[in-house]
């Protein structure tokens, strides 16, 4: 069976029908019960269960009680150490237990579980409540993918967030193609409401995300009009994310001249992944690289990258055409020049285990300031009735000697930097300054050696 977008399957006891979930965007997954065969029915309508039709009869209390019950004995028979970090975990079930009784909302469910687990001081030990109900007070906020200021007659843009070139899909709306605005543009109105009496900009922009709003700005002497379509809150903060990560990568390209290389990982998943080759491959030629993980919040890819900076070259070709043709490493795409990790206290889990590695592997120096000290990992295996995560910090992480590493304590810079908050709410950044110097002296000190052709084979005469 060929299927797109499957979340899950399960086949019938005899093997003749198949029941098939698929995600489907922005609303609840679809359910299918159809014939065990090699393709998908066109026409699947009559195959939908339709499960959002269902009432079911439940008893919230019941649950949570079953709920609790199930978290703590997922910790029990889950947790990495068996001792349960020296903790009576008997006792501390006696000690919230009775607790539940009080609980009058999945929330406070979901507290009171992590006020349980956190006696055993893992970081990894998190707590997520599953079937929820969204809140009718939704502010609905939104929006334009830039910093505003008060301005004489409405709102100026004092800055369009930037984006990675390559990726159009991640513009600000501001910067859509075809508007044409840019910075020192007031915004007069927001379909056709005056802005210059708003307590702020986003104020007019509440329930907008996704729909298309006339702004009407003046631009000189000049007013203009144009269609532009507001983002959610959530994509607003990653706009926001994505402006600062182009800054730094803008930055380190001045001021290293063009030598040094930024990577930046804000996580450590399969969109990372894509993110790490887009920016490493494209800066293997320098002689510097600087890999950020400040803010990471982890994932799994660690190892997967330190595996590429572990990559040697050994031997090169040396091509005879086009003329003037540099000498390349046969280990393709290996970088030869020098690394550094920048990592702040912000720096969580796989992201801690990277930025460990790479010290112990001694690729370079780590800069910044101690990370946060999630080093037990875990999965998402400990779900809950309601398919709320309880997870158990499941496996220790240890040296070749079983010293176990990070956790509770997290990764010690090899260069300690702080960047203060007043300095970096001005713009400046104190770490990258300092990964930046550091490569500079160390590409001085020991440049990257240049390979050249030595007296090229000739047949020996017997």
């Amino acid at each position: 069976m060929l299927a797109s977008d499957v979340r899950s399957y399960e086949l019938s006891a005899d093997g003749k029908k198949l029941m098939l979930v698929r995600n489907q965007p922005n609303a609840a997954p679809e359910v299918l019960i159809i014939d065990a065969a090699p393709k998908l029915p066109a026409e699947t309508a009559k195959l939908q269960v339709r499960w959002s039709d269902w009432q079911i009869a439940t008893q919230p209390r019941a649950e949570w009680k079953q709920m609790f019950a199930d978290a703590w004995r997922m910790h029990r028979d889950h947790f990495y150490d068996k001792d349960m970090h020296g903790v009576d975990w008997v006792a501390v079930r006696a000690k919230y237990e009775p607790l539940v009784d009080r609980v009058t909302d999945r929330y406070e469910l979901a507290e009171l579980m992590a006020q349980m687990v956190s006696e055993l001081g893992a970081l990894h030990s998190q707590v997520a409540p599953g079937d929820t109900r969204a809140a009718p007070d939704e502010p609905g906020l939104a929006g334009l993918g830039g910093r505003f200021s008060r301005a004489p007659g409405g709102w100026r843009i004092d800055a369009i967030y930037a984006a990675d070139p390559e990726l159009p899909s991640e513009a600000s709306p501001l910067a859509a193609p075809g508007l044409g605005l840019k910075v020192g543009d007031i915004i007069t109105t927001l379909n056709g409401r005056p802005t210059a009496d708003a307590p702020h900009l986003l104020e007019l922009l509440r329930g907008q995300a996704g729909r298309q709003v006339l702004v009407e700005l003046k631009q000189g002497e000049k007013s203009v009009q144009r269609i532009v379509t507001p983002v959610a809150q959530v994509r607003e903060n990653q706009l926001r994310y994505n402006d600062w990560r182009v800054s730094r990568a803008r930055a380190v390209e001045q001021a290293g001249q063009g030598r040094i290389g930024y990577v930046h990982l804000r996580a450590m998943g399969a969109a990372d992944i894509a993110d790490f080759v887009r920016e490493f491959y494209a800066a293997n030629d320098r002689d510097g690289l600087i890999i950020d993980v400040r803010y990471n919040n982890g994932g799994n890819i660690d190892s997967w990258i330190l595996e590429k900076l572990l990559r040697r070259a050994w031997a090169f070709w040396q091509p005879r055409s086009p003329a003037g043709s540099p000498v390349y490493a046969n280990m393709q795409n290996v970088y030869r020049g020098h690394t550094v990790v920048l990592m702040n206290e912000d720096t969580y889990s796989d992201g801690e285990t990277f930025a460990e590695g790479f010290k112990r592997l001694k690729l370079g120096p780590v800069i910044g300031k101690q990370s946060s000290g999630a080093g037990v990992w875990l999965s998402d295996g400990n779900r809950l009735l309601d398919n709320g995560i309880m997870r158990a910090a499941e496996t220790g992480q240890m040296d070749a000697e079983g010293r176990f590493l990070i956790e509770g304590v997290g990764v010690t810079p090899d260069i300690d930097v702080d960047n203060p908050p007043r300095a970096t709410a001005m713009g400046q950044d104190a770490q990258l300054d300092r990964a930046i110097a550091e490569l500079k002296k160390r590409m001085a000190e020991q440049p990257v050696p240049v390979v050249k052709p030595g007296p090229y084979l000739r047949p020996v005469k017997p």
